[in-house]
């Protein structure tokens, strides 16, 4: 419980829920880029993006592909970066798993269309705070990656991001002091969280750090508890979610 009395004199952080107008959109590939062997990003334009809204760097919107079946399948991601002026929206895959969406993805070509919903809503974080400390496994690295990127000149970004290997590493651009971290271990233990907790217990906690947590659901549970129960951090200043569970297709876990 060593932090807590460090947190206890500062402001608290604020989470502010902003709606959004519900709105689908249909969008053209534009273009297409494999970022690492596992992660490949896609880029979207459309007049229907001009009045595009996302605040927060980790907001989702849900996207629209033909089902197996004939009916309509449909996953959240990332906004990773966009573009109103320009009408474009990028958007990061992780190829872990064999999902509609992410075969979708795989086999996409420029000139492609494809349906967009969202975002609905967004969670702004915000207050009296310069540091972020950011975890997460791939399918929360197109949020890690605006965040930092999105941070000004001023803030120190400190990130612990869990992958397959070291060529699944990225390289983010920031006006922000920013400091990364890599763990490694196979998609088969990615409801393990014993590689990130590794990593993570050797960084130091700085009062006056904002925590965001995303991964399998699993993981992320043991990440909050390490944070709260060994560390002493106040809740106020933690953001968890399990991005996806082990087992379950289309599924995530709020923790609040």
């Amino acid at each position: 419980m060593d932090n807590f009395p460090a947190y206890s004199h500062l402001p608290t952080p604020r989470i502010e829920r902003v709606r959004h107008e519900l709105k689908r959109r249909s969008l053209v590939v534009s273009a297409i880029e494999l970022v690492t062997p596992g992660m490949l990003r896609i880029t979207l334009s459309g007049d229907d993006l001009g009045d595009f809204v996302s605040l927060g760097a980790d907001d989702h919107i849900k996207i629209f592909v033909p089902g197996a079946d004939g009916t309509v399948e449909h996953r959240d991601y990332t906004p990773r970066r966009y573009d109103t002026d320009a009408c474009t929206l990028v958007l990061d895959f992780a190829l872990h798993e064999a999902g509609p969406v992410t075969a979708w993805a795989m086999n996409a070509a420029v000139g492609d269309h494809l349906e967009i919903g969202g975002p609905r809503g967004s969670a702004v974080v915000s207050g009296d705070f310069k540091r972020w400390l950011l975890i997460g496994d791939e399918t929360a690295l197109p949020a890690i990656g605006r965040r930092i990127e999105e941070t000004p000149a001023g803030h120190q970004v400190t990130s612990i991001a869990v992958v397959t290997g070291p060529q699944e590493r990225q390289d983010f651009r920031t006006e922000a002091a920013l400091e990364t971290h890599w763990a490694y271990r196979p998609l088969d233990a990615a409801h393990d969280p014993s590689a990130l907790l590794a990593v993570v217990r050797q960084v130091p906690l700085e009062p006056g750090t904002f925590v965001w947590i995303a991964a399998e659901a699993a993981v992320t549970r043991a990440l909050r508890a390490h944070f709260v129960e060994e560390r002493g951090l106040p809740l106020t200043w933690l953001k968890a979610s399990g991005y996806w569970v082990k087992g379950k297709a289309d599924s995530t876990e709020k923790f609040e």
